[in-house]
């Protein structure tokens, strides 16, 4: 059944629903296989460790980049139809929102979608971290923290009302994106290799990847026939984890893409820890890495939100259409993070293993 057929039975909204569980489905599976986590990684490098982590996520990283900027060239998208693109950038907010991401996920242990997976494996740690940071993203969004958001934003935009697209700015051909994500693949492969991570480990780690492009793939497809305008995006969890928040506190409630994403990664990890044997539940392990872990969440739900996308959504799912403040705001990520462990969490004397 093609996209037409399925938006003739069951209608724009539910199809985009569905292709949200897909996608979400997808990385929830080989999130939680692969451990593929940013803050782990940032953590290992900022411990002066190339380690297995750092390899899963350049992993990610780049066969998102191969898969996304390979369907381009072959027609299956259009990176300058999403909606990242389609709108005004702010570098003001990727630099700060991305330093505050940073600093939150270091604080929390997880970034927002390693929460969501946790989540789905019984850890109550995940669980009240990923409902703060839902609601300091809608209170960043639509409530009292959107003015400071939009202050913070409005310093520093990108020229000519759309986000700047850096393979232009670079003078690079499409095929240039295609590229970078090959060499970015052998340097990850290296580092496996070097770190002795097993083939299954490595064929769920680029499925966190490859989930990127089918949200992107699906959602394009979907906007060139639908009647009213589709958002062509694909996975980020700062807007859609406050989107499902509302959609269950809120009627009517919108159908689309944010709903099905959310519940798809929870049952995807859910099913993956259910097989592997993984399920078992957690709870915070001291009052001061509970309170922690608050703070953290809701730096970065403002963060996310300002940045204009968390670790996946801009770190993976905008990077891979080379938007310009997404690569920024991935930068800034990295950057806050590895501060932040230098500063509250770095061992003292022999490194310690991440």
């Amino acid at each position: 059944m093609d996209i037409v057929q399925l938006v003739d039975r069951f209608g724009e909204g539910p199809t985009a629903t569905l292709f949200g569980l897909i996608a979400g489905g997808l990385f929830g599976v080989a999130a939680q296989r692969s451990a593929f986590c940013l803050r782990a990684a940032a953590v290992e490098v900022a411990r002066g460790q190339l380690g297995a982590r750092l390899a899963v996520w350049l992993l990610c990283f780049s066969t998102a980049l191969v898969w996304v900027q390979a369907a381009e060239l072959s027609g299956l998208m259009r990176s300058g139809d999403a909606r990242i693109m389609a709108v005004p950038g702010s570098w003001s907010g990727a630099i700060a929102g991305g330093l505050l991401f940073g600093i939150g996920m270091v604080l929390a242990r997880g970034c927002a979608g390693r929460l969501l997976v946790l989540a789905a494996t019984g850890n109550l740690r995940s669980v009240v971290s990923g409902l703060i940071f839902a609601v300091v993203g809608q209170m960043s969004l639509h409530g009292w923290l959107a003015p400071l958001r939009d202050r913070i934003a409005a310093l520093w935009v990108t020229a000519g009302g759309r986000n700047s697209d850096l393979l232009r700015e670079l003078g690079l051909p499409r095929e240039g994106g295609l590229g970078i994500g090959l060499v970015i693949a052998v340097l990850a492969l290296y580092l496996a290799r070097r770190n002795r991570i097993s083939f299954r480990k490595l064929v769920f780690g680029a499925g966190v990847g490859f989930a990127v492009a089918v949200g992107w793939v699906l959602t394009f497809g979907l906007s060139q026939v639908a009647f009213d305008p589709v958002q062509v995006q694909s996975l980020t969890f700062t807007g859609p984890s406050a989107n499902t928040l509302m959609f269950f506190l809120e009627r009517p409630a919108l159908l689309q893409f944010d709903i099905g994403l959310v519940p798809g990664v929870f049952l995807g990890a859910f099913a993956a820890a259910w097989i592997g044997g993984d399920l078992r539940l957690q709870g915070f392990e001291s009052e001061v890495n509970m309170r922690k872990a608050m703070i953290g969440a809701a730096l970065m739900g403002f963060g996310g939100m300002l940045a204009g996308g968390c670790s996946i959504g801009a770190g993976v799912t905008g990077a891979s259409i080379f938007a310009g403040t997404a690569w920024l705001a991935l930068f800034s990520m990295w950057l806050g993070a590895m501060a932040t462990d230098y500063l509250l969490d770095r061992p003292t004397g022999a490194a310690r293993p991440v």
